[in-house]
């Protein structure tokens, strides 16, 4: 197994030799194999089945990318990927990118027995710093467990808080903001031998779509495009992020043709690689999705993303092998008929060996499946997690001064009565609060109470949790006396739009338990408000056409 990986690891030297000094080995390898290190497919099973190992040794794929369903602890994922890698490298092919969508928030894989990071609002309002950390951390553990490349972090804007499927998973509303976050987390996860993914390219944000259900399209100007949405693909371009995830959308000011940015030459070449400048892997979007699967045959779709400029297609859970055996070979058909240049399938399989010798993978050594907890080591990663919560907590502004809640005052504190933790905390640093819990939807009752309660204190402490969709929480904070009550948003940020004349606003980013004790802390005083806002909160970006 050691000298067949050495043979390739020579190869892939070869590669970076000047031209005339040697022959490209690429070419020495059966077009069916060089087209087959294009593919990510997907094996089913949380262990190694034997339909999944005769797939490997017949056709040796660049890449398998994990699911929830096919991971649980450090130890039975330690024991998958070295499986994975022994099955492949002993039959001869070069060990594969492992890859898992590991965002943090609402998307991640791995939850037993590893860190479970927040909501992406929160590591943007966290710092740069932290985001670099976060990057890190991740990377850390999925190369514990032998996991080699992450589909994260995701670049999209969430300029439409009405995404269906972005929402929760941008870092922020604010190109800048963004662009820094991610760029960070980009640099944390490589800085670690793991290759960082950036998506939905050129941006998923302003949709009203979700791709798993049907070809959306941004109708947005290209200048707009230009200017917001590909902003955070450039920050992350420049961090040398090893590669780019496309988008299953169709973007009419870059591509007249209706079709997903996935099959676009103009988008994927044009754009992506001769105008921004990218080098690295662009890899597609899971090609089992309706936006793709409704409107072009599988095959079809995958010669079209290759001819495209596509390193890597990403086979999705619900596409079983021999999907996969079929798209391998109508690639294959598709050189063999003149309609794609074999330079293209060479130029690819180049770029994958590259990446591949450039993070380690070439030099792959099964990992000890008994030590994979020591290796993941989460528990020792929990102190960030509560520091990043309590360098997250935002002040977004105070204009009358008033915060920190000091005792001299009178404090009422309206808080959600499904949130007790609230209470639990915060009375720690001052006992004489007068509490009221509401409902998730305020009744007019208790409405009328939090307000005369608010009348009668000096300073008023509401907690929200999406009031931007209750709008009885919206009228509870409207009736509170407003120059005198600070608005807490557990969740989204975007609440302040409800009541924006509140006289201080405070923004958690996420109802987690770590979050309650940081902001408690922040309120009173016990640590400083540290958390830059992580969006914008003016309707500015806002503004203009919407997806249609």
């Amino acid at each position: 197994m050691l000298k067949r990986i050495a043979l390739v690891l020579g190869a892939v030297w070869l590669l970076v030799m000047p031209v005339r000094a040697q022959p490209d080995p690429v070419l020495s390898m059966p077009l069916e194999r060089r087209v087959a290190q294009m593919f990510m497919v997907t094996l089913h099973g949380a262990g190694m089945t034997e339909v999944g190992a005769q797939f490997l040794r017949q056709y040796q794929p660049g890449g398998v990318v994990l699911f929830a369903a096919n991971v649980t602890t450090p130890d039975q994922v330690t024991r998958l990927t070295n499986d994975f890698q022994r099955t492949i490298t002993e039959a001869g092919g070069p060990p594969l990118l492992i890859a898992i969508d590991q965002e943090g928030g609402v998307v991640a894989r791995l939850t037993q027995g590893f860190t479970v990071f927040p909501s992406p609002f929160v590591t943007t309002a966290a710092g740069d710093e932290m985001a670099y950390r976060a990057g890190q951390i991740v990377a850390q553990e999925l190369r514990a467990v032998g996991i080699n490349m992450n589909l994260a972090p995701v670049a999209d804007l969430i300029t439409n808080r009405n995404n269906p499927i972005i929402q929760r998973r941008s870092y922020s509303n604010s190109p800048d903001i963004g662009g820094r976050t991610i760029a960070q987390i980009v640099r944390g996860t490589q800085s670690m031998n793991v290759l960082a993914t950036v998506k939905h390219f050129p941006g998923h944000g302003e949709s009203t779509h979700d791709s798993h259900g049907e070809l959306g399209s941004i109708n947005l100007p290209a200048e707009r495009l230009r200017a917001v949405e590909l902003e955070p693909f450039r920050q992350a371009i420049a961090a040398d992020v090893a590669a780019v995830m496309t988008a299953h959308i169709w973007y009419p000011a870059f591509d007249e043709v209706r079709r997903a940015a996935t099959l676009s030459p103009p988008i994927v070449t044009g754009l992506l690689r001769e105008e921004l400048g990218f080098q690295g892997l662009i890899v597609t979007d899971a090609m089992d999705m309706n936006a793709i699967d409704m409107e072009v045959h599988f095959a079809e779709a995958m010669v079209q993303a290759v001819e495209a400029g596509v390193d890597l297609l990403t086979m999705g859970p619900s596409f079983a092998l021999d999907i996969a055996e079929q798209s391998i070979q109508a690639v294959v058909a598709a050189v063999e008929s003149g309609r794609i240049p074999e330079e293209r399938i060479n130029e690819s399989v180049r770029r994958i060996l590259a990446y591949k010798e450039k993070f380690g993978i070439l030099d792959w050594e099964p990992l000890d499946e008994a030590t994979a907890v020591q290796r993941v080591d989460f528990a020792a990663h929990e102190q960030f997690i509560d520091e990043l919560f309590q360098k997250a907590v935002t002040i977004a502004y105070d204009r009358n001064d008033l915060l920190p809640l000091t005792p001299d005052r009178s404090i009422a504190m309206i808080f959600l009565g499904t949130r007790y933790q609230i209470k639990n905390e915060c009375e720690q640093y001052n006992p004489n609060i007068r509490w009221l819990s509401v409902n998730e939807s305020p009744t007019d009752e208790q409405i009328r109470w939090a307000a005369q309660m608010g009348r009668e204190a000096d300073v008023a402490v509401v907690w929200t949790q999406d009031a931007i969709n209750v709008p009885e929480q919206q009228a509870l904070v409207n009736a509170m006396p407003q120059e005198k009550t600070v608005a807490v948003a557990l969740w989204s940020p975007f609440d302040w739009q409800t009541y924006p004349n509140v006289a201080a606003y405070v923004a958690l980013y996420s109802p987690a338990r770590q979050s309650v004790p940081a902001a408690c802390a922040v309120l009173f005083g016990a640590i400083p408000a540290n958390g830059r806002l992580a969006v914008t909160l003016s309707l500015e970006l806002e503004a203009g056409a919407r997806a249609q």
